[in-house]
């Protein structure tokens, strides 16, 4: 290629609920092995973007930058195409019983996002081309659990409908799991860009969920991602489409105003969703929750956030392995949770809510 990473103009802030377009592209040479590892390759070739090859998709470098800062938002217009080497399954609780990976990493710049933590210094976009080994491992998952539902979360480590345009690896993971009796799949989403997936055969197998929040939590917090509006018009498609559907309310956060906020929200999903959409409808709550590591790169990449994140108002909340985070102390969490319980139970009577976390 004649362009080097140098020479590409580089992304101020980012625009919001456009497909996502990478100025970088880096490629594993065993991508190459696979057939959506050519078509990747051969595409962006023509496209003339900047391709890169990489021995490793967790060791990319040369991706340029003056600044930290700088350095961060470039590595999150960059794509690497890889092969998922390791077929071991995170666990995904409460949400399912295992992530399946069909991707890494997310375009968009949410402050909050647990990802600051999880992909630490390599928030660069990761698409895996070995698919069909990762179905392969997932039926196994569902084989050594047989005569129970066994539930796959697509969205642990990024938003998989924000690179579906490029991949395609959502409609498949889709349409597997449609076929499958005992096999489930989930994943959640901030961006409308929906349509390709409305015809997929998916057999009622696959829980579509948005990701919604008060709109003081969208506008400080949630750059580069659809609009509450998009987000509800695309939850509109999917329900008469056939999916079952759910939202996570996610990050619940603590600001002035913030029951009228989230009264707001839910009033507005009543009076604008269609009607399809209320039949085996779930909510998921969580609260906001941050760690020091999350912290730390948060204030680095977004210096001028509005997240509060002050420990001494939090309490302190033991994970596994030793490791823990800062939620909000019980007083307010439990603010949180029965205010937005009774407002579901009000507006959404036939609901589910899985949890409060």
């Amino acid at each position: 290629m004649s362009t080097t990473l140098t020479e590409m103009p580089r992304q101020t802030e980012p625009k919001q609920s456009q497909l996502f377009v990478p100025d970088f592209v880096f490629v594993e040479p065993h991508a190459l092995d696979y057939p959506l590892g050519r078509e990747l390759y051969e595409r962006f070739q023509r496209e003339g973007i900047p391709i890169h090859m990489t021995t490793s998709h967790n060791q990319v470098r040369g991706i340029p930058g003056e600044t930290d800062v700088e350095k961060y938002r470039n590595a999150k217009r960059t794509l690497v195409i890889g092969v998922r080497k390791t077929l071991k399954f995170e666990t995904s609780r409460p949400s399912a019983e295992y992530a399946i990976p069909l991707a890494t990493g997310c375009a968009a710049h949410c402050h909050y996002c647990y990802l600051n933590t999880n992909v630490g210094t390599k928030p660069y976009i990761r698409v895996y081309v070995n698919i069909d080994e990762i179905f392969a491992q997932a039926r196994k998952y569902i084989q050594e659990r047989q005569g129970e539902i066994t539930r796959f979360e697509a969205a642990c480590t990024s938003d998989p409908v924000s690179i579906e345009h490029i991949t395609g690896n959502l409609k498949r993971a889709i349409e597997f799991m449609g076929e499958q009796p005992n096999g489930r799949l989930r994943f959640v989403t901030k961006f409308h860009h929906v349509d390709s997936l409305l015809d997929a055969r998916h057999n009622k197998h696959t829980r579509f969920r948005f990701s919604m929040n008060a709109d003081y939590v969208i506008k400080n917090f949630e750059p580069g991602t659809s609009s509450f509006e998009q987000r509800l018009e695309a939850a509109g498609k999917v329900a008469k489409a056939g999916y079952p559907l759910g939202f996570i309310l996610a990050p619940l956060y603590w600001f002035d105003g913030w029951e009228a906020g989230y009264t707001d929200l839910l009033e507005r999903l009543h009076s604008q969703l269609v009607p399809d959409a209320f039949h085996d409808l779930t909510f998921e709550l969580i609260q906001h929750r941050f760690t020091k590591i999350a912290k730390n790169l948060i204030l680095q990449r977004y210096p001028k956030t509005k997240l509060e994140m002050q420990e001494e108002e939090r309490k302190y909340k033991w994970g596994k392995y030793g490791k823990g985070k800062y939620v909000y102390p019980d007083t307010k969490a439990k603010a949180l949770q029965a205010h937005l319980e009774k407002e579901i139970a009000r507006l959404f009577p036939q609901a589910k809510i899985e949890y409060f976390t």
